[in-house]
C-alpha cells in the first residue's frame, strides 16, 4: 500500500512542526435562487485576493471562505465582491447565527413550495375542475391568493432581479419576475377595470410555484452530485483520545491536538489527524481516501491518515500533521477546486447567457406588441402553423394575448440550464473520481483528459513496481578494490530506487569528497585522490570508460529487462550491477485497455534499448514506441515531438525528473508515490499505486466531456425551440414554467449519470 504522502510528504511534516492553519470566514448569502447563482457567488469570492478557496451552499444559503496561509482575512472585500455580483452577504459572527438545516430549508424553497402549493392548488381546482374561472367572486379570491404568492413566494425572485438590475445585469430571476408580473398586472388591471373575460391569476401564481418546485428538486439533486465531498468533509471525528504523560486518556476536541501528541485508537475509531504508529498492530480502512477496499496492515512506524478507520487492534499514534496540513484536507481542497473550476468549453455557455436575457426581453416585447397591435396577423400565422404542430387556443383579445404571450416567452427562455450544463457535469465527475482515488486538479484537466490520443509512461515506478533488486554482479578480474563496498558507499546518499538497492550491498563506510549526484545519470565522488562514478553505462561511456569487457554480461541481462549500472574508477570499469525491477502485475491489462480505447501507448526510459524493449514487451507496448537511453531533460522534448505530430499526449510519471514532461504534456498524471514536484506539475494525481486508474480516469474524462456537450446541446435546443413556440402562442405560461424546470432537472440528472461512469 503506497503512502498517502502524495499529498503531503513526511519530510515536510518534520520541517513544519507547527503547520499554519488557514482561517475561515462564514457568510450568509442572500439573493441566490439556483445552482447558477451559487456558481456566480463562488466565482466572485474566489476573485478576491488572498482567498484560497470558497464553498457555497445553495441549500443553506451560506458560503465558507478559506484564506490562503499568511493572508489577512478581508471580510469587507468578499462582501463587496458578492454585492458586485448582484447578491447580498453578511458575516456569520458566531454559532448562534448558524440556523439548523431545517430552518434554512423552511426559509428557502420549502417555504415557497408551501405557500405556492396552498395558494395555487385552489386556483387550479376552481378553473379546471369546478369551472369557476368567469365567476366574479372567484376572480377576487384568485386575486387574493395570487397576491400572497407574488408577495411571499415571489419575494426571492424579485429581490434577485432587483439586485441584478442595480448592477446593470440580468439573470433568470429577471425573466421569472417579468413573466409572472406581466400576467399578474394584466389580470389585476382587468379585474379592477371591470373586465369580465378570462383572468390569468392562476398562471401568475403557477409560474412562481412551478419554478420553485423545479429549484427545490434541483437543489436536492445537486446535493447528490456533491455527496463525495460531503462525505470527505464528514470523515474527521470531532474528538480524539489524547494520552497523558501518566498513561491516562483524555477526550479532547480535534482542534486542540498538536503535532507530537499521542493519540489512542481503539477498534472502530476514525483517525483524527495524520501521524505515525508508535505502538500496536492493526488494520486500517483507507478506501475513502485511496479508493482501495482492502484494509492496510499497520504497525510501529506505519503512517496513518486523518479520516481513515482503525478496524481492529489498539494503536497508539503520534501526531505529525493537523488541520489544513493533513492529507485529507489537501484532498478536500483539490476536490473543491475541481468542483468550482470552469472548463474552457463553459465560455460558450457564459457568452451566450450574457447576451441572452436582453435578446429574450426584446423578443418578448416584440411578440407582445405583435399580438397586441396586429392580433389578426398573429392569429393567422398561429393557425397556419397548427397544421404542423398542435392545436391551441391563444387568449381572446389583443391586449390579453400580448401580455400572456410575452410572459410565456420570458419564462421559457430562462437560461439556467445553459449555465448549469458544465458545472453540474464537472461537480459530478470530480466527486466520482475522488471516490475512486483519483484527484482531478480542475475542470480544465477533465476537459483536456477527454481529448487525449496518446499516453506516454515513464518506466521506473510507473510501469514497474519501483522496488528494484540486484540480480547479478559482474566484476573485472583485474580489480584492486572492493567494488560492492565502493558502490554501496557511493549510492548511500541518493534517493533513487536503484541507488537505494545498491546501497544495501554493504554497510562499509567509505569517505567520498566532493560527492555529487548527476540527475538521471548517476553519482560520483573522490576517494584517495581517485574519481569514482556509479551510474548508467551511457553516462560512463561519455567519460571514456571502456565497457568492452562487460559486453556479454550487458547483452545477457539487458535481454532480461534489467537496469544496468556501472562502477568506474577514472576510466577503468570495475563492476556492472544488473538490477531487476518487476513490471506491475496489471500493466499489460492497462495497456490493452488504453489501446482498446483507441489510444497510442509509449514508454520512455533511461535504460539501454534492449532493457527498455524487454520491459515494454512484458507490458504490451510495441518496441517501435519505446524511447530508450533518454535523459530527464529530454522527456519533455519527446512529448513535444509527439505533439508536433498531431498527438494530444498524457504523460504518466512519478519522479522529480518527470516534472518537465508532466508540464509539457497536454495532460500530466502523477502516480501515488510521486514526488512533490511531480504532483504540483500534474493535472491528475492517482492516490492508488495501481495504474489501472489511468484508463479509468481517461474514460471518466471522456464521459464528462460527452456529458457537457450533451447538456449544452439540450440547453441550446430547449431555448431555440421553446422561445419561438411561445412567441407564436403554442405554449402557455404554465407549460413554459414546467418546461423551464424540467430542462434544469434533465441537465443535472444527465450529469449525475457520471457517478456510475
Amino acid at each position: 500500500m503506497p503512502p498517502l504522502a502524495t499529498i503531503e510528504t513526511p519530510e515536510r511534516s518534520e520541517r513544519d512542526h507547527h503547520p499554519t492553519h488557514r482561517s475561515a470566514t462564514d457568510l450568509a448569502i442572500t439573493g441566490m435562487t439556483c445552482g447558477n447563482c451559487a456558481r456566480h457567488v463562488t466565482e466572485a469570492l474566489q476573485s478576491v485576493p488572498g482567498v484560497h478557496s470558497a464553498q457555497v451552499s445553495l441549500d443553506d444559503r451560506q458560503a465558507s471562505v478559506r484564506w490562503a496561509e499568511g493572508a489577512k482575512p478581508n471580510t469587507d472585500a468578499v462582501i463587496h465582491a458578492v454585492e458586485e455580483a448582484g447578491y447580498g452577504a453578511k458575516v456569520i459572527v458566531d454559532a448562534c447565527c448558524h440556523h439548523d438545516h431545517a430552518t434554512h430549508k423552511l426559509a428557502g424553497w420549502e417555504l415557497n413550495l408551501w405557500i405556492g402549493v396552498l395558494c395555487t392548488a385552489p386556483l387550479m381546482l376552481g378553473e379546471w375542475v369546478f369551472n369557476w374561472a368567469l365567476t366574479p367572486w372567484f376572480a377576487w379570491v384568485s386575486f387574493a391568493l395570487a397576491s400572497i404568492v407574488q408577495v411571499f413566494a415571489g419575494a426571492g425572485f424579485y429581490k434577485g432581479a432587483w439586485n441584478q438590475l442595480k448592477r446593470g445585469s440580468s439573470n433568470m430571476d429577471t425573466l421569472v419576475a417579468l413573466g409572472s408580473t406581466t400576467a399578474f398586472v394584466y389580470s389585476a388591471w382587468a379585474l379592477l377595470s371591470g373586465y369580465h373575460g378570462h383572468l390569468y391569476f392562476m398562471e401568475a401564481a403557477s409560474i412562481i410555484t412551478i419554478v420553485s418546485i423545479g429549484h427545490a428538486i434541483e437543489a436536492r439533486v445537486s446535493v447528490k452530485a456533491s455527496s463525495a465531498l460531503r462525505q470527505l468533509l464528514d470523515l474527521t471525528p470531532r474528538t480524539a483520545r489524547r494520552l497523558n504523560p501518566d498513561g491516562t486518556e483524555t477526550e479532547v476536541p480535534v482542534e486542540e491536538i498538536k503535532p507530537g501528541d499521542l493519540i489512542a485508537l481503539r477498534p472502530g475509531d476514525r483517525v483524527p489527524t495524520d501521524g505515525k504508529v508508535v505502538e500496536g498492530v492493526g488494520a486500517v480502512e483507507e478506501s475513502m481516501l485511496t479508493g482501495e477496499s482492502k484494509p492496510v496492515d499497520k504497525n510501529s512506524g506505519s503512517e496513518v491518515y486523518a479520516g481513515t478507520v482503525n478496524l481492529n487492534g489498539k494503536l497508539i499514534m503520534q501526531v505529525t500533521l493537523t488541520g489544513e496540513a493533513t492529507a485529507l484536507a489537501h484532498i478536500i481542497a483539490v476536490v473543491q477546486r475541481a468542483q468550482t473550476s470552469r472548463a474552457s468549453i463553459q465560455r460558450l455557455g457564459d457568452q451566450v447567457s450574457s447576451v441572452f436575457v436582453p435578446i429574450v426581453v426584446t423578443f418578448a416585447l416584440a411578440a407582445g406588441l405583435w399580438w397586441g397591435l396586429a392580433p389578426e396577423s398573429a392569429r393567422r400565422v398561429h393557425d397556419s402553423l397548427t397544421h404542423f404542430l398542435w392545436l391551441t387556443h391563444p387568449p381572446e383579445g389583443g391586449l390579453a394575448s400580448a401580455f400572456i404571450v410575452a410572459a410565456a416567452v420570458l419564462i421559457v427562455a430562462c437560461p439556467c440550464a445553459m449555465g448549469l450544463a458544465t458545472p453540474a457535469a464537472i461537480m459530478a465527475a470530480s466527486n466520482a473520481a475522488a471516490r475512486r482515488g483519483i484527484l482531478v486538479r480542475d475542470g480544465v484537466a477533465l476537459e483536456k483528459a477527454g481529448t487525449i490520443t496518446a499516453v506516454m509512461f515513464d518506466k521506473t515506478g510507473t510501469l514497474t513496481l519501483g522496488k528494484p533488486s540486484v540480480a547479478k554482479i559482474w566484476e573485472t578480474s583485474a580489480s584492486r578494490v572492493r567494488p560492492q563496498e565502493l558502490a554501496a558507499a557511493l549510492a548511500r546518499n541518493s534517493n533513487h530506487p536503484v541507488s537505494r538497492e545498491i546501497a544495501k550491498l554493504s554497510s562499509e563506510k567509505v569517505d567520498f569528497a566532493e560527492w555529487e549526484e548527476v540527475r538521471g545519470s548517476g553519482v560520483q565522488g573522490n576517494a584517495n585522490h581517485r574519481l569514482f562514478r556509479l551510474g548508467s553505462l551511457r553516462w560512463l561511456s561519455e567519460f571514456g570508460v571502456d565497457l568492452k569487457d562487460g559486453e556479454a554480461f550487458v547483452q545477457e541481462w539487458s535481454a532480461k529487462g534489467a537496469t544496468l549500472v556501472g562502477l568506474a574508477e577514472e576510466k577503468a570499469l570495475l563492476a556492472i550491477f544488473a538490477v531487476i525491477d518487476t513490471v506491475k502485475p496489471g500493466a499489460r491489462e492497462v495497456i490493452q485497455q488504453l489501446e482498446s480505447q483507441g489510444l497510442k501507448t509509449y514508454m520512455v526510459t533511461g535504460d539501454n534499448s534492449l532493457t527498455g524493449k524487454s520491459i515494454a514487451r512484458q507490458a504490451g507496448i510495441t518496441s517501435e514506441n519505446v524511447f530508450a537511453e533518454i535523459r530527464p531533460e529530454q522527456k519533455a522534448d519527446l512529448v513535444r515531438k509527439l505533439q508536433n505530430e498531431g498527438e494530444r499526449v498524457a504523460f504518466v510519471g512519478d519522479g522529480i525528473n518527470d516534472a518537465p514532461a508532466l508540464e509539457q504534456a497536454d495532460l500530466g498524471i502523477a502516480v501515488s508515490k510521486a514526488s512533490d514536484i511531480a504532483r504540483e506539475a500534474a493535472d491528475i494525481v492517482l492516490l492508488r499505486s495501481e495504474i489501472e486508474a489511468v484508463p479509468e480516469s481517461l474514460r471518466l474524462a471522456r464521459a464528462t466531456l460527452r456529458t457537457i456537450k450533451q447538456n449544452l446541446f439540450w440547453a441550446f435546443f430547449y431555448n431555440a425551440l421553446g422561445v419561438p413556440l411561445a412567441g407564436f402562442g403554442f405554449m402557455s405560461p404554465i407549460i413554459c414554467a414546467v418546461a423551464m424546470g424540467f430542462s434544469d432537472i434533465v441537465v443535472i440528472g444527465n450529469a449525475l449519470r457520471l457517478r456510475k461512469a
